[in-house]
């Protein structure tokens, strides 16, 4: 089959200006409860696109791990690409993407690091092989093999046992939004979509031509 043939008709909901709500935090809380309830593959998972010094963007998979009127936020290596291109230019860009619910929902903003607590908090609620691998993985370098992340896992292991602190170089950041976008498909093309842009302290909802 030639690929430019594959189509697909949008046809499970609709977003109106009337049935969503005016605070576009409440309108993601409610989505991703129903990308919970409807049991989507992994609805934490979201695209994440950050900009590096030389202007090339880049994007990778991470999870949400926390949401509220201060932002979005997940957790991460520092050190790593998305860190280094966060540091330099603090600026990024999440998305969604409920394929079974025919949804998508886009956030921009300024991205800033969470507490030392709030990382120190979540670092230690992970289970103890995801605290182990935060040690032992130095993101995005170049290694030899896999044989280097078995070994720094078994010596880092060994060193802290039970009790791994959280490094230095892994923490999380949260994503400040100030311009949401909403995606229902719908058919023949005339997809709903809601754009939310921040105006002082409230919210301007307007309808955008998909």
């Amino acid at each position: 089959m030639n690929i430019a043939d594959l189509r697909k008709s949008y046809e499970k909901a609709e977003l109106n200006e009337n049935a969503s709500h005016a605070d576009p935090l409440k309108q993601f809380a409610q989505w991703l409860q129903e990308a919970i309830a409807a049991e989507v593959p992994e609805p934490n998972a979201m695209t994440l696109a950050t900009v590096a010094s030389n202007l090339r963007p880049s994007t990778r998979v991470v999870l949400i791990k926390g949401y509220d009127e201060r932002g979005i936020v997940w957790y991460t290596n520092y050190d790593s690409r998305k860190g280094q291109e966060l540091a330099g230019n603090p600026f990024a860009a999440l998305q969604f993407h409920w394929v079974e619910l025919e949804r998508v929902v886009r956030i921009e903003g300024r991205v800033e690091k969470v507490s030392d607590e709030e990382s120190d908090a979540y670092f230690h609620s992970r289970p103890l092989d995801s605290r182990i691998g935060a040690w032992a993985s130095p993101q995005s370098q170049v290694i030899d093999g896999r044989t280097v992340l078995v070994t720094n896992a078994a010596k880092y292991a060994a060193q802290f046992m039970l009790q791994p602190p959280r490094p230095p170089h892994w923490g999380g950041y949260r994503l400040v939004p100030d311009n949401w976008q909403f995606w229902q498909g719908r058919k023949s093309r005339l997809h709903d979509r809601l754009r939310y842009t921040q105006e002082g302290n409230s919210w301007l909802r307007e309808r955008l031509a998909p």
